[in-house]
């Protein structure tokens, strides 16, 4: 492996996340925090030290991030038997514009069952309770996974890499949506707007209330960007629809504005 390409590779994956995960940080957590603290999903905000927490665990995220696809990209006698392809040429212009979904369902249907995998009592602890200790989740616990886990998110690049046809064009797109979606998951306010999640395409679109369910009750919601897999499964939490239309029809009321001042703290402990 170039270490020169590793760190170019490093700095280019870095900068997107800390860019936007650090946007949306500044933006609603700071910029905006007294405006609309009323809407936050979770009425009050982590401490200082969670954020630390996930900045930190996302630091070493990224460092193992940039391994798999690296690996392959810049290994000639790997890279032949991948399926990254260029020029463009190759494969038709309508294949270069579909092949986005196939990538995204692809990710969202390893995520789900690897997320359901690591769930698991025995595995829960070594993998996925780094994570899980952002029980009020913020933009930068997007990729705040033990090393662990950061290894098998990371085998997706693997997995696309010898299965679907790509480009870095589509490699490129595929991981900043990825990163926009993960912080917008772990955002802790809804973007969507009310009845979103009744509408025929909304019922299937894995959003902010969602996820955060997922972090605030350990069980249930375990998709990435869609819901087929939650609703096949039957783990879609029961409660979610009429927590996501409380969440977006809420009401400004005065005592909120106290609330922005509070801190989370868990009331239930980790089920491990």
């Amino acid at each position: 492996m170039n270490w020169s390409s590793f760190l170019l590779e490093l700095y280019r994956i870095g900068n997107k996340y800390y860019l936007v995960a650090g946007v949306f940080f500044i933006l609603f957590y700071w910029i905006l925090r007294k405006r609309t603290s009323w809407k936050k999903i979770q009425p009050k905000f982590p401490r200082s030290k969670d954020y630390l927490r996930e900045i930190g665990f996302s630091t070493i995220s990224i460092l193992i991030f940039v391994l798999p696809a690296l690996i392959i990209l810049d290994t000639p006698s790997v890279r032949a038997h991948s399926t990254f392809y260029y020029p463009l040429s190759r494969h038709s212009w309508w294949y270069f514009f579909f092949a986005f979904l196939p990538i995204l369902l692809l990710h969202d249907t390893y995520f789900y069952w690897m997320h359901r995998l690591i769930h698991q009592p025995k595995l829960f602890k070594w993998f996925h309770l780094v994570h899980h200790k952002s029980t009020n989740p913020s933009p930068w616990a997007a990729y705040a996974f033990h090393p662990l886990e950061a290894v098998l998110e990371s085998f997706i690049f693997v997995i696309i890499l010898f299965t679907i046809p790509v480009t870095g064009y589509h490699l490129l797109f595929y991981f900043l949506f990825s990163i926009v979606y993960n912080v917008y998951g772990h955002l802790g306010y809804e973007l969507y707007p009310a009845g979103f999640q009744r509408t025929w395409i909304g019922k299937w679109v894995n959003t902010s209330v969602c996820h955060n369910q997922h972090h605030h009750y350990f069980k249930g919601n375990y998709g990435l960007y869609f819901l087929f897999w939650d609703r096949a499964m039957g783990t879609l939490r029961k409660d979610y629809d009429d927590t996501y239309d409380e969440v977006t029809t809420r009401k400004k009321e005065p005592a909120s504005i106290a609330a922005d001042t509070r801190h989370n703290t868990p009331a239930h402990s980790y089920p491990v």
